[in-house]
């Protein structure tokens, strides 16, 4: 099992398995769900929300868990949060949840090959492996899937497009990223 993480179990039928929580944000509409103890998923606007992956959703706007993750993420998008303290349910196989936990290896304002990335959880060999686990990040930014990118330092494929990669980076790199509405 990895740190601060737990395989969920799959919820009952006809019940409010998750609450969600719409935010607006500076990189656009992001949905955060949370079962009753942790974050589940951040969804870009683009991705559609699907009950068959999370099951029926409730919006609640006082859940401890998604009004935690809102005030992080203003933090992170105001330049005043580097890290995230968030209990996290990552739904994935054993090889993508420790993919997404070296994800949170990455320091703040570093940029990581996904080579690095695959030696740094032990599979060397595994890159376009580690590149795919990536890719179904489901809880992106707090999991920081941006700092990957290809071998030859280009930006490579972002669930929020290239341009929201792009300015992510910037944020974190310290550098006015143009308008954040």
């Amino acid at each position: 099992m990895i740190p601060n993480e737990t395989v969920l179990a799959v919820p009952r039928r006809g019940r409010a398995a998750f609450s969600c929580h719409l935010l607006e944000s500076p990189v656009g509409k992001l949905t955060m769900l949370a079962d009753d103890s942790a974050l589940v998923a951040v969804l870009w606007e683009t991705e559609e929300y699907s009950r068959d992956q999370f099951g029926p959703s409730v919006e609640a706007d006082d859940h401890l868990v998604l009004r935690d993750a809102r005030q992080q993420l203003e933090e992170y998008f105001a330049g005043k949060r580097r890290s995230f303290d968030l209990p996290l349910h990552s739904r994935g196989t054993e090889f993508q949840r420790r993919v997404w936990s070296g994800l949170r290896d990455i320091p703040f304002g570093e940029l990581w090959s996904y080579g690095k990335l695959a030696r740094h959880i032990g599979q060397g060999g595994a890159a376009r492996a580690v590149g795919a686990a990536n890719g179904r990040n489901p809880i992106p930014i707090i999991i920081p899937c941006h700092r990957v990118i290809g071998s030859d330092g280009t930006l490579t494929g972002f669930g929020g497009g290239l341009d929201v990669k792009a300015r992510l980076i910037e944020l974190e790199r310290g550098k006015p990223a143009g308008p954040w509405a």
